[in-house]
């Protein structure tokens, strides 16, 4: 079968479950061979500038022509037989109404799939309809089932470490710093179920910009920044976005030194399966006597990302 997938998540899905596809996003970029492959669509935000830079550029394009274009030549040029995108943020990858259209204007005899995750389980669901599409049944389930499985041992050793303690740690996840918004959708069914607490947002909400005084106001015992499309040295690039502001310093987090840089591009943000190994670098922040360290190429305290 002939796939497009037109979102990180997608694709690395596609790859667990051993179809390579035919055509990919142009933010496709693991594994890393998907950077290879043809990319059918374009963005209009240039996502090496700022974070209040790249913040205006998305409002004017959602004003005029969106954030993302099909590119119909490319896409024709690979024939697909299955599409998948989303439809979950027109700020994260192209909306399935703009990839109908697409086949529509087109002629082409392809499936469209949606994925709209919000949750570990509409992942697990999505994996498993992706199976489904691709003739891969049984390789879906035994991927999910060894999702579940880490899952499942992360919330066991969650629960032993925080055992006759009378509070989680309250945590906060920043899912973009100018203006400062709090992750939503998975973050805070994550955070939880990796012992913590997460009172700013509810579970599968989408995230939206705060007032930076009700994060002060929270006083986060964990913190965690993870700019959406950002890897680590993105974010060290625009911490000032936060690291400014007024009682930073304050901040419980800040205090006790448990404020952490997470590749927001590569785990935070993309709904695929690599939303497990977040789950699990979550808990090492949250209880880090119980849990492995995570890779430095991932995550990183303030303070070594300061040095």
């Amino acid at each position: 079968m002939r796939v497009v997938t037109l979102l990180p998540s997608a694709t690395e899905i596609a790859y667990a479950l051993g179809v390579e596809p035919v055509g990919v996003s142009h933010e496709c970029d693991y594994p890393p061979e998907a950077a290879a492959l043809p990319s059918v669509n374009r963005s209009r935000v240039d996502p090496e500038a700022s974070s209040a830079e790249i913040n205006d550029q998305v409002a004017e394009a959602e004003a005029s022509d969106g954030v993302y274009a099909v590119d119909k030549d490319a896409l024709a040029a690979v024939d697909p037989d299955l599409i998948v995108t989303q439809g979950v943020c027109d700020v994260c990858a192209v909306d399935h109404v703009l990839v109908e259209e697409a086949v529509a204007d087109l002629g082409l005899d392809a499936e469209v799939l949606t994925m709209d995750v919000h949750s570990l389980a509409d992942l697990f669901d999505t994996i498993e309809r992706f199976g489904d599409a691709l003739g891969e049944r049984e390789a879906a389930a035994g991927l999910v089932a060894s999702l579940r499985d880490r899952v499942e041992a992360v919330e066991e050793t969650a629960a032993e470490a925080s055992a006759g303690d009378d509070e989680s740690p309250r945590v906060a996840v920043l899912d973009w710093l100018d203006p400062v918004m709090v992750a939503g959708h998975w973050v805070p069914e994550m955070v939880e179920k990796a012992g913590g607490a997460y009172d700013m947002e509810d579970a599968g909400a989408h995230s939206r910009p705060r007032e930076w005084m009700e994060v002060r106001e929270y006083d986060p015992e964990v913190l965690v920044v993870a700019p959406c499309g950002f890897d680590l040295d993105q974010t060290r690039e625009n911490l000032a976005d936060v690291t400014d502001r007024p009682g930073w310093g304050e901040l419980s987090a800040v205090q006790e030194g448990r404020v952490h840089l997470v590749d927001g591009h590569h785990y935070v943000n993309r709904s695929g399966p690599r939303l497990v190994d977040t789950l699990e670098f979550l808990a090492a922040l949250i209880h880090p006597e119980r849990f492995d360290r995570p890779p430095a190429d991932a995550v990183q305290s303030l303070a070594t990302a300061q040095r």
